[in-house]
């Protein structure tokens, strides 16, 4: 192993807790987050209107939130786009929810296409969703057997996630009205 990995420090949750700024915390190794762009925002509003709306009507034990902590380990704390968890939720998100949205920007690419895609996986997230608004393209995975499953590349259909107690949609035409 590399010398300067041997002594890289490793932070935990407490750590993450007293910084300022914007970060998640992947197995002790901070990654500082950048400032989303209107458009990015856009679209996690839309991801969650049209989640929120649904799960309120048919599946009220389950919530959708948005960019909120969802602590892992006591060295792992990521913060999601858009997500839904099932049960109890006070402040930060301790259980692992069922639907986690990232919403890709330049900067997040790999972190959001290969670290959070084992990490999520290795948690049992059941449905991961990887958006992708500059190519107004989203990829849809779900959970099998322990190993994430591409469902389908959604450009302008209908994604539906079975949540076992209800069926929800997310109508992709309608994330990129007005997009680029």
């Amino acid at each position: 192993m590399d010398l300067a990995l041997r002594y890289l420090p490793r932070y935990t949750v407490k750590d993450y807790e007293k910084w300022e700024g914007d970060w998640e915390l992947i197995e002790g190794v901070p990654y500082a987050l950048a400032s989303p762009s209107f458009e990015h925002q856009r679209i996690v509003g839309r991801i969650f209107r049209f989640l929120d709306e649904q799960l309120e009507e048919k599946c009220p034990e389950c919530k959708v939130g948005i960019d909120t902590d969802y602590v892992i380990d006591e060295h792992t704390v990521v913060r999601p786009d858009v997500f839904v968890v099932c049960g109890e939720v006070k402040g930060k998100i301790l259980n692992t929810p069922r639907v986690i949205f990232e919403v890709v920007s330049e900067g997040t690419a790999e972190k959001d296409e290969r670290l959070k895609f084992e990490l999520y996986e290795r948690e049992g997230v059941e449905f991961y969703v990887i958006v992708f608004p500059s190519l107004r393209k989203a990829k849809a995975y779900r959970l099998l057997n322990g190993k994430y499953v591409k469902l389908m590349d959604i450009i302008t259909n209908n994604l539906e996630i079975d949540l076992k107690d209800c069926l929800i949609s997310v109508d992709f035409r309608r994330i990129w009205e007005g997009e680029i």
